[in-house]
């Protein structure tokens, strides 16, 4: 386990000590004013995936974003990219070259109603084949781009900042 594994797990637990569960064991973050989350980007060549929010989701509906979901359960940030792929996309980790992951940085959103802080890692995650997306109730579209278009896009808050650390960083996971 990375040093950034160990922090993020770390805050994970301190959250998990103070917020109450759903009954599968999850933390529920729903009336926390911060919540720690994944940001996860699909990479397959030189484009990145990017997914239209849809108006079943609780913030930034309409918004573009890409894979992401609450850290509510004490699992590495890799274990967690895992699954919020295979959940939200249907891709499986035989597809998967390698992962990338980014510092993770809190902002807190004023914008929304409750002005919720949110401590993102963002991940990238390389794919070795195009896969068919088969998108879930979180989303209503997607479009594969070059990442100097992302702010071209009507994004959620910071993803440019969350892309930006991805590239950057030096922390790799091979599968």
């Amino acid at each position: 386990m990375n040093k950034q594994d160990t922090e993020i797990l770390k805050i994970i637990k301190n959250f998990s000590e103070k917020l109450p569960h759903f009954p599968d064991g999850r933390i529920n973050y729903s009336n926390s004013d911060t919540a720690p989350v994944l940001t996860c980007f699909l990479k397959y060549k030189d484009k990145i995936l990017l997914l239209k929010r849809s108006d079943k989701v609780r913030t930034y509906q309409g918004k573009w974003n890409t894979v992401a979901g609450y850290l509510d359960e004490p699992k590495s940030i890799r274990e967690k990219a895992l699954e919020e792929i295979q959940e939200e996309l249907g891709i499986k980790e035989n597809n998967i070259l390698l992962i990338n992951i980014g510092k993770y940085y809190k902002f807190t959103d004023n914008e929304i109603e409750k002005h919720k802080t949110w401590i993102t890692c963002p991940v990238l995650v390389e794919l070795k084949n195009e896969p068919e997306i088969r998108l879930d109730r979180e989303h209503t579209r997607y479009k594969w781009i070059s990442p100097k278009e992302l702010t071209n896009f009507d994004i959620v808050p910071k993803l440019d900042e969350s892309l930006k650390r991805v590239l950057e960083n030096k922390i790799k996971v091979k599968l």
